[in-house]
């Protein structure tokens, strides 16, 4: 009995090692677990900013797809009124030689 009080002490500095230990290896997780949630953090970020910039890509193309439509509407109405000046000019100049 007397052998195991002897211990004891030797079994408490055995134990406060151990605690230290353990205390050091879970600062140590914490430190990784808080650059993975940093990295986590841009990660997202950089998901977000990517998701935005397709959107905005998407809306620019629709935007050109449809003034592209306008400008073809738009020349084609031009065409259509120069044809008509043309043949105004050309009836013009028929009735003039007459």
């Amino acid at each position: 009995m007397e052998k195991e009080f002897v211990k004891l002490p030797e079994n408490e500095l055995d134990l406060k090692s151990l605690i230290q230990t353990f205390n050091t290896t879970l600062e140590t997780i914490e430190k990784r677990l808080s650059r993975l949630e940093k990295m986590d953090s841009i990660e997202h970020r950089v998901e977000v900013n990517q998701i935005d910039l397709s959107d905005i890509k998407d809306s620019l193309q629709r935007i050109e797809e449809s003034h592209s439509n306008e400008l073809q509407h738009v020349n084609r109405r031009l065409d259509s009124h120069l044809v008509k000046i043309a043949k105004l000019e050309e009836d013009m100049i028929i009735s003039i030689k007459k």
